[in-house]
Parts: structure tokens; C-alpha cells; sequence
């Protein structure tokens, strides 16, 4: 299939289709798996110029792999980047990313909300090596615009953010970014929404990094990440932050796995969608509920920005429980249907706890500086009929 004809295709059809066709492979419906770590060479001279770069083709699975080439492939064509890299996890495409874009004295500028490893490998990672983090409400554009400086070399942020659902104006972040300085770099982790519902790079952003265990794989049975951009920044990720300062390669089988996720993703996260509206509908109205954070909501304070935004407000929902954090230990063990386990973009319903699991690393001063309650709950919508969940929900949070 011509780069041409798929540019003219819906999302669901290139999700399918984009980067394989199966007349180059034997007929062979789904992709081959390259089961292989290196590549026999022609001659020395063809060797010598796939190292160099001179000539196409693969000579390492730790560079690159057929199987892997096609997953990267329709990655980018549907992020609508040059270019992507599949990494073995999602903090391998953060840290392979970060650390080819940053050195000494530079400064990160990021939003004062994280994933907790994430912040965990910028405060107690990069800081020894001497990168300046810089926190800053990205919802407050004044503010960011005021802690730019001349050493800031990456915008790094998450939206909607992980885990309180805060969100954040890509295309008015990704501005002032590019007004300041061109060689700034912004990076978006689209882990929940994926390309199925936004698209950072078409809205400014330079770089978009995913965990793919989640939505992507959308299956709980894989491990792996990848980060999408212009070629030239991927191929310098590829030959230096993945091959020389972190070795994170993907498995051949692991990419297989996620291509066939991708297959359905514009199908489930419309699931996923339609499951936490109505959840998140039903624990607005619900006596025991505090507050909830989900953008699908009208009076939710993000709900302009998302909509302008996405298509679509995802699977993933916050709540404060009014008994704060023993209420919130006091549900979620009460469960029976919904599942008690981190991660997010399952077809079960996933329900965890930040303080005492994703986000544990944050100390309680950082959490409460970070906007990360004691009783916050976290739900990933999952694909079951959407009553039962409710069901659940319900008799879980009754006296």
C-alpha cells in the first residue's frame, strides 16, 4: 500500500493496514516475526554500509528489525510524525528520549504533575547529572511562560495528566514554547488518549511518547513504549539514548503483540470512552463522592480545552472519596469485579490507589506539592458491559 493511499484513509483503516503490506511478504496476512538478533551481510562492504548509514537495511535487532520497522511505521503514520522508535518499555522511550536531548546545565521544563517513575527519573535521575528540573502549573500559561530560560532545551508534560486528569493545552504550550526559542523541544505523553482521540504533533508538539503496554498493546500482556517525532531527532534516539544509554529493545514477538492491539484501537477506546462517561456520570451524582476529575463531564474545569482537543475524553477517571484516604482503602478492597491493579488501558476494569502505588515515590510533601491527594482513586474504564461496572461501583461504595 502506497504512502499515498494512506494518507487518504480513516484512522481505523490505517490502524489495519499502514506500514505492511502482505504482497512483500509471501502473502502472509499478519507480519512475520524476525526472531533473530543479527542480519548475515552480502558482502563486507554491505556491512560496512549499513553500520555507516550509507546504505538501508538492518544489521542489529538492538538498532532495528524488520518486524519492528512496520510497527514504527504505522506508529508515525498515525501520530502523524516522520518517524518513530518502539522501545521495551515506556520509561525506555522516556529515558532513551531525555537523555539524548539533554545534558549538563540544561534545563527540563515540566508540568508540576507526573507519572511516577517519570518524575522519579527526572527529580532523583537527570538532577545528579546535573539537568536543572523546573516545575510549573502547565494549566497557567503565564507561568510557564515566565520559567522559560535560555538553558531550557525540553517542555516535557502528560494530558490529560496522570493520574488527577488535569489537561493541558497542547497548541498553546507547544507556542509558547516555539515563540521563546525554535530549538526547544516539546514532548507529549499521549499514553491516555493515543492517536485514536489526539494528536500532539499536529497541534505543535515536536515529540510524543507512549507507554504501549497500555491502550496500544490494550491487552495487560505486554510490556513496551515508543516515542514518535521528526526523522532525524528518532534516528539520533535510535543510534544514541536507545543503542548506546539505556539498550531498552523491544522483542520481535512484544511488537507483534501490539500491532494486533492496534488493529481494534479505534474500536476500544470508543468502548473505553462510552464506559467512563457513563461511570463517571454516575459517580458525580453518588452521595459518597467528593469530586470527580474525568473532561467528559460538562462542569469539569477542563472540559473546553479537551474537547478542543480530543476526539473523544478516554477511559481513564479520578475521584475523591468524601472520607478522603481511608474511604478510599475502604472501596477499593470492597471490590469484586473491577480489578486492584496499576497499569490502565485493559479490557478489565482497573482500579489503584496513586499514593500507595504509582505514585508512591513522590514523599507525601512532594505528592501534596504535586497536587496528588492521600485519597485519590484512579479508574481505567474497562470493556465489560458497562452496568455491571456501575454495579460494582455502587455496592463497593455503599456503607
Amino acid at each position: 500500500m502506497s504512502s499515498d493511499n494512506n494518507n487518504k484513509l480513516s484512522f481505523a483503516t490505517r490502524s489495519v493496514h499502514a506500514g505492511y503490506d502482505s504482497a512483500d511478504n509471501e502473502g502472509s496476512l499478519n507480519p512475520p516475526i524476525y526472531m533473530t538478533s543479527t542480519f548475515a551481510f552480502d558482502s563486507v562492504e554491505q556491512g560496512a554500509g549499513r553500520f555507516s548509514g550509507e546504505q538501508q537495511g538492518h544489521f542489529y535487532s538492538r538498532i532495528s528489525n524488520p518486524t519492528q520497522e512496520i510497527l514504527e511505521t504505522r506508529l508515525a503514520n498515525l501520530e502523524e510524525g516522520e518517524a518513530a522508535l518502539a522501545t521495551a518499555s515506556g520509561m525506555g522511550a522516556i529515558t532513551a528520549t531525555l537523555w539524548t536531548l539533554v545534558g549538563p546545565g540544561d534545563q527540563i521544563l515540566v508540568d508540576e504533575t507526573l507519572y511516577g517513575c517519570t518524575f522519579s527519573f527526572m527529580e532523583h535521575g537527570l538532577k545528579k547529572f546535573g539537568v536543572d528540573i523546573c516545575y510549573a502549573d502547565f494549566t497557567n500559561h503565564a507561568e510557564v511562560q515566565s520559567k522559560l530560560t535560555d538553558k531550557t532545551k525540553v517542555v516535557y508534560f502528560e494530558t490529560p495528566v496522570n493520574p488527577n486528569m488535569r489537561v493541558i493545552d497542547i497548541a498553546a504550550i507547544s507556542a509558547l514554547a516555539k515563540d521563546y526559542s525554535g530549538d526547544i523541544k516539546v514532548i507529549v505523553d499521549n499514553t491516555y488518549c493515543t492517536p485514536a482521540l489526539q494528536r500532539p504533533i499536529t497541534m505543535g508538539a515536536d515529540l510524543v511518547v507512549h507507554s504501549a503496554t497500555k491502550y496500544l498493546g490494550g491487552h495487560g500482556d505486554l510490556i513496551a513504549g515508543a516515542v514518535v517525532g521528526d526523522a532525524e531527532t528518532i534516528q539520533q534516539i535510535r543510534l544514541f539514548g536507545l543503542k548506546d544509554m539505556t539498550g531498552a529493545v523491544i522483542a520481535p514477538m512484544t511488537v507483534f503483540l501490539i500491532l494486533r492491539g492496534i488493529k481494534t484501537l479505534q474500536l476500544r477506546m470508543e468502548r473505553h470512552y462510552q464506559n467512563a462517561q457513563a461511570i463517571a456520570e454516575m459517580l458525580e451524582q453518588h452521595p459518597a463522592v467528593d469530586q470527580v476529575f474525568f473532561p467528559g463531564l460538562k462542569n469539569d474545569p477542563w472540559h473546553t480545552v479537551a474537547a478542543k482537543q480530543m476526539d473523544g475524553f478516554g477511559g481513564m477517571i479520578a475521584l475523591e472519596l468524601k472520607g478522603g484516604h481511608e474511604a478510599a482503602v475502604r472501596t477499593l478492597n470492597k471490590l469484586k469485579l473491577a480489578k486492584l491493579a496499576v497499569s490502565l488501558g485493559d479490557a478489565e476494569t482497573l482500579i489503584q490507589h496513586p499514593a500507595s502505588m504509582t505514585h508512591s515515590v513522590y514523599t507525601a510533601e512532594e505528592r501534596a506539592e504535586h497536587g496528588i491527594s492521600e485519597g485519590l482513586v484512579r479508574i481505567s474504564a474497562g470493556l465489560e458491559a458497562v452496568e455491571d461496572i456501575i454495579a460494582d461501583l455502587e455496592q463497593a461504595l455503599a456503607d
